[in-house]
């Protein structure tokens, strides 16, 4: 008898040798990341010793720069405002460009940084249309100086007028006489008319006042010039007369035009306005003024009889 036996070959575990190599290669590639570690914590100590050091050479240098501008300016005899402007604008500058310097240094690439940026650039120029456009007109304010800081300007839009405390980036700050405070948006100044009332050293003042008919007009005439010689304030060196304006239904309109200086225009035409009052009344020159006559009729007169009688003869007539 003959046996024979047969043994079967053992199966092969495919996914427990692939296990093997997968352990194989994570632990190599572990090893390899763990010999690397040395080498990339050296190059990222590096760079960022390089980063740091790079800024505060950068920040000395940008406020050296700084400094340097300022005290030119200062020189050439800028505003305060343009002065500050100009100082924040070169600072900014400066620090974005070294940003940036930092960031390429650092390993970061530049593109990526340059995207971002103007995504947000875009987002917040849609947002802040209005303000961009006042800051546009801050901009123009400062470069062509429709007015300083101690003016008294008039916005002739909204008839805002006082004077000039802060010429900000988007707005303009004004006082009023009565010391209250008026924000203006440097939009509106730049693209509106504006009086810019103590520009000027001198101010022309013209005044007019009403005599009577019967008034006589050369001893007015004689009295206006002697108070405006008179006056401590009028320029006596500037041109100063007195004229006929008008002759109105109930008096004739006298002109009187001198010059003074700006900063003593509304003093010295108060002055006038009050000493003309007086002298006028002292020397008997009558100013005129608005006057209403009532006549009162009497009711018994228009009886009913009387009354219906006028109306008849009125009839009668036509």
């Amino acid at each position: 008898m003959v046996f024979l036996w047969y043994a079967e070959e053992p199966a092969v575990d495919v996914a427990g040798a692939v296990k093997q190599i997968e352990g194989a290669y994570d632990k190599g590639q572990f090893q390899m990341m763990l010999e690397a570690l040395p080498a990339q914590a050296l190059s990222f100590g590096l760079r960022a010793l390089a980063a740091l050091l790079l800024f505060f050479i950068g920040r000395k240098i940008i406020h050296v720069i700084v400094k340097l501008v300022e005290r030119s300016m200062e020189k050439a005899g800028a505003e305060v405002t343009v002065r500050k402007f100009v100082k924040y604008l070169v600072r900014a500058s400066g620090y974005i460009l070294l940003i940036l310097l930092i960031l390429s240094v650092a390993g970061v690439q530049p593109t990526a940084f340059a995207t971002v940026a103007s995504s947000v650039t875009v987002a917040l120029g849609l947002a802040l249309q209005g303000s961009l456009g006042n800051f546009a007109g801050g901009l123009l304010i400062m470069m062509i100086r429709p007015f300083k800081v101690g003016d008294y300007i008039v916005e002739d839009t909204h008839k805002n007028e006082g004077t000039v405390r802060k010429i900000g980036l988007v707005y303009t700050e004004l006082v009023t006489m009565d010391n209250r405070v008026i924000v203006v948006p440097n939009g509106n100044l730049a693209n509106s008319s504006m009086t810019n009332v103590t520009a000027q050293e001198k101010r022309q003042l013209d005044l007019k006042v009403g005599i009577s008919y019967e008034s006589d007009l050369k001893k007015a005439k004689e009295l206006l010039l002697g108070l405006v010689e008179a006056h401590p304030m009028v320029s006596v060196e500037e041109e100063h007369f007195a004229y006929v304006s008008e002759l109105g239904d109930s008096a004739v309109i006298l002109g009187l035009r001198c010059w003074v200086k700006t900063s003593e225009y509304w003093k010295c035409r108060w002055g006038l306005t009050e000493q003309i009052k007086l002298t006028f009344d002292r020397e008997g020159i009558q100013i005129p003024y608005g006057q209403l006559d009532v006549h009162i009729v009497n009711r018994e007169v228009f009886s009913s009889g009387e009354a219906g009688r006028t109306i008849a003869g009125a009839k009668e007539k036509r």
